[in-house]
């Protein structure tokens, strides 16, 4: 079984909202899938994306592969979260 990071759109018509998932790579997009890892909502300016770090290092130390788009999400989960914490402590002096 060959699985996958990848997105499985919800959401309303002309407004996508998107669940990360870890699914077998045979599955349709939208269909069956193992687990959600996180969402991704592209309405937002910057778009918010929020993701389960655990569970991540979860799927990819089992040898899932991301997605083209999730392997960017991923990147800038984590530049969002590199920069929070300085946010945070830059405010508490």
């Amino acid at each position: 079984m060959a699985v996958k990071l990848r997105l499985a759109r919800r959401g309303a018509k002309k407004a996508p909202f998107y669940h990360v998932v870890a699914t077998d790579s045979r599955n349709p997009r939208d269909g069956e899938f193992s687990e959600q890892i996180g969402t991704y909502d592209p309405s937002f300016t910057p778009a918010k994306v929020t993701l389960e770090q655990d569970r991540l290092a979860h799927w990819l130390k089992m040898g899932a592969k991301p997605s083209a788009t999730v392997a960017q999400l991923i990147k800038l989960a984590a530049r969002v979260q590199k920069a929070a914490p300085a946010k945070n402590a830059a405010s508490a002096k």
